[in-house]
């Protein structure tokens, strides 16, 4: 069941160079009535300061989708994967066996970003990175699949998750509905 998870609410904290909330318990002291949901475990809205950013560090059977809101993230993994990802824009790593990354904040103001997390439908695989732009204009009023584990999803990003990462453009008081559906399984690390 989907429940409303008022900001207030949510864990997370200010670190100086880190503002986050944490949408799902990720600290010991995150709100223990926020669990996983599904495939999904980890949805943080974090904003970072400028010339900073997470290190390098590790993950590996998970798949992580990131979305830009506002400024840019600079990517770099173990896997040879690098590059920058913009406002509007998608990133995904599928941590698979293991990958060590780092995502910055290169540019002179905030970054914000939503970063996804979700169990992979199979563990280990081919760890891989990925950004695409996405076309902002597809996005006016509707939804459009960013990324996903669905194989008929070809202008989405590839995850290796029983999911699908929607965005929409909506202006102040505009809404959208969305209906569920279950996903038909793909495989993905085709860049």
């Amino acid at each position: 069941m989907l429940k409303h998870r008022l900001r207030h609410n949510l864990g997370g904290g200010d670190f100086g160079w880190l503002r986050a909330k944490h949408h799902f318990k990720v600290t010991p002291d995150g709100n223990p009535d926020h669990h996983p949901l599904g495939a999904l475990v980890v949805w943080n809205d974090d904003v970072i300061a400028p010339g900073t950013g997470f290190p390098m560090h590790s993950h590996e059977n998970m798949e992580i989708v990131t979305y830009v809101l506002e400024g840019a993230v600079s990517h770099r993994d173990s896997s040879g994967g690098q590059g920058k990802t913009e406002s509007g824009d998608v990133q995904v790593m599928s941590a698979g066996t293991g990958i060590r990354h780092e995502e910055r904040n290169a540019e002179s103001e905030p970054l914000r970003f939503f970063q996804i997390w979700l169990r992979p439908r199979a563990i280990g695989g081919r760890p891989c990175w990925g950004t695409r732009p996405s076309p902002k204009s597809d996005r006016a009023k509707q939804w459009v699949v960013l990324a996903s584990g669905a194989a008929t999803d070809e202008n989405a990003l590839p995850i290796n998750a029983d999911a699908r990462v929607k965005g929409a453009l909506l202006k102040a008081g505009e809404s959208l509905h969305l209906s569920l559906q279950k996903l038909a399984s793909a495989t993905w690390c085709r860049r």
